[in-house]
């Protein structure tokens, strides 16, 4: 069964574009135009992943208010689109609890390569290393994927925690930039060394 891609954006150009690179990769597409309908859509739809634009009219909710309202009641991932490139901007959304972003303008490839990596981290099975791990205040619970410092739980995205499982499985040993992106989100992104930067900054912030 293909899965289904929910495309978020006020622009009806960039929806027809996007649409029609999705359904060519043979994908089942659903958009929306509007902020409010996006986050019905995702409950009614239950799609495998949404592209997210982040400006959606001054009317509208943004896509971080969006993003943020869907994290409520489901962990689909969310791939953000953007003009906006500032470390401030990309920190923002994983705050907002997206999975990844794409800076426009983007090209076909590349769009297709980045839906692919965050559906194949979503589906991959985690191989359990042991059942908990804990350092100092820091506790995680494999088995049940969740976080904990000083007994409070700390909400982390698929992809904060797919990165955070990776340090901590390999504690005290010395990890690559290419080992980690690679790993964690796909040999798609074994260049983009500020990228993991940036994760690494904001989990460092959540924890």
């Amino acid at each position: 069964m293909s899965e289904k891609i929910l495309i978020v954006d006020d622009d009806p150009r960039v929806i027809r574009l996007v649409s029609e690179v999705m359904k060519a990769m043979g994908y089942v597409v659903v958009t929306t135009l509007n902020g409010e309908s996006a986050i019905e859509m995702v409950a009614l739809e239950q799609p495998d992943l949404v592209l997210l634009d982040i400006m959606l009219g001054k009317k509208e909710p943004d896509g971080y208010q969006v993003c943020k309202r869907i994290r409520e009641f489901s962990d689909v991932p969310v791939v953000m689109l953007t003009a906006k490139a500032q470390d401030s901007d990309i920190l923002r959304g994983f705050d907002a609890g997206a999975d990844d972003y794409l800076t426009k303008p983007f090209n076909a490839k590349e769009l297709v390569a980045r839906v692919k990596a965050v559906l194949r981290r979503s589906q991959r099975p985690e191989e359990l290393v042991t059942a908990q791990w804990s350092c100092g205040e820091l506790e995680i619970d494999f088995a049940r994927r969740t976080v904990r410092i000083k007994n409070q739980s700390v909400p982390l995205t698929r992809t904060e925690y797919a990165l955070l499982r990776e340090l901590a499985i390999n504690a005290n040993k010395v990890m690559m930039h290419h080992d980690l992106l690679t790993t964690v989100w796909g040999p798609e992104y074994v260049n983009d060394i500020d990228y993991l930067r940036a994760y690494i900054r904001y989990l460092r912030k959540k924890i």
